[in-house]
């Protein structure tokens, strides 16, 4: 008969409920790994899946993602003539928070070139994301907009969900202003007109200057986040970079560097931070089993002196403390692994378990469970055979 399952059977409740906590604590470390995992997803998903070669973006800048780019949407035409540019897409991202419902909804709007960029690399599915139905109408700005597909999987690096625009409808968004702030702008550019010698001389420029801004050919249109080059097969991606690179208003970025500069900053932040908090999980996780054992070692002193005095070898001995250790983590590891996967879809962020992540935690699991198992050990081999006779 096995002792150490003899000795599980006879403190039952007192290791049942320590592997249920270890389980609980390796389920937390697991989770982190999985969150973890889930950010470097959401933060390279747009760049990995839009398929664009170079991310062109306002200069001395790190792209859309990582902090604000304005560029002229012209640039678009300028690219085409690029040697080696197969295809120039203007491209539009900011975040957006409003109220639908009387609930907030807090999206990351991203506006494709139609037709240019129809969306095919958009993955589409039945359901209800973000709380919106198909065919349901949403406001934002002065305008209404039909919900015509719902995307899954997709979702931000802040973990907010996308949205999908054409570039117009989405600077449409981004630069709506109240009816009010138009009125004052307009007005103000009206004073301003007034005060120089050609708003006197020339009465219809005040007109003007009173109307729409897409009317003054004075003031810039909006300006959008990026443009996307595809590069013709066979183009030297280095040469197109550094014939880019001596324009001196833009920015070039591999997709490469694109997500090199996303995992660089946020992501990295909170690599270091979930790091942190794992370690002091394993190491709760492993004074929690120390402890145990050391306590089922204390309670079965007299059983290790009986051992002992019999002629049982210290092999014997050890293999008792050990084996219990090994299967509290053993467990602990799989009930964490159970109920990781029926409570991780539940979670406000992607969860995501990577086989190798789960592997390498195994082995930690293992290793803590040696580890713990030597205060146990340490004392039983401590003990006098003649300590069965007092």
């Amino acid at each position: 008969m096995n002792l150490a399952l003899r000795d599980i059977r006879h403190n039952a409740s007192r290791f049942a409920f320590t592997t249920v906590g270890i389980g609980l604590l390796l389920m937390i470390v697991m989770g982190m790994g999985g969150i973890y995992r889930g950010l470097i997803f959401e933060a390279t998903l747009l760049v990995d899946r839009i398929g664009a070669d170079l991310w062109v973006v306002q200069g001395q800048t790190r792209g859309p993602f990582a902090e604000n780019s304005r560029i002229p949407a012209s640039l678009e035409d300028r690219l085409r003539a690029v040697p080696g540019v197969a295809r120039s897409r203007r491209f539009v991202s900011h975040a957006l928070q409003r109220e639908h419902h009387g609930k907030p909804l807090r999206l990351m709007v991203q506006g494709l070139a139609w037709p240019d960029d129809k969306g095919e690399w958009v993955s589409l599915i039945a359901g209800r994301s973000l709380g919106l139905a198909l065919g349901e109408y949403v406001k934002f700005g002065k305008d209404r907009y039909r919900v015509v597909g719902i995307t899954g999987g997709m979702s931000g690096i802040a973990g907010d969900g996308l949205a999908f625009f054409t570039v117009s409808d989405a600077m449409a968004i981004q630069f709506d202003l109240p009816g009010e702030a138009l009125r004052l702008e307009r007005a103000a550019r009206v004073g301003r007109s007034e005060n120089q010698d050609l708003g006197r001389t020339q009465p219809l420029s005040l007109e003007r200057a009173g109307g729409p801004t897409s009317t003054l050919s004075e003031l810039a249109p909006p300006q959008v986040s990026a443009i996307l080059v595809t590069l013709q097969p066979g183009t030297n991606l280095d040469h197109t970079v550094n014939l880019l690179s001596a324009w001196p208003d833009i920015s070039i970025h591999t997709a490469q560097q694109q997500r090199d500069l996303l995992l660089s900053g946020t992501v990295e932040k909170s690599k270091r931070q979930l790091g942190l908090f794992s370690v002091l999980l394993i190491i709760i996780s492993t004074i929690i089993i120390a402890l145990i054992m050391y306590t089922l070692t204390l309670d079965k002193i007299h059983d290790i002196a009986m051992l002992k005095l019999i002629g049982a070898r210290n092999s014997v001995i050890v293999g008792l403390i050990l084996q219990q250790a090994l299967l509290m983590g053993s467990l602990g590891y799989g009930l964490a692994w159970w109920m990781g996967h029926y409570l991780f879809p539940y979670f406000p962020r992607r969860v995501l378990l990577d086989t190798p992540d789960l592997i390498k935690l195994a082995g930690i699991t293992v290793a803590i469970s040696v580890l713990a198992s030597l205060l146990g050990i340490w004392k039983a081999l401590r003990v006098e055979p003649n300590t069965v006779l007092t």
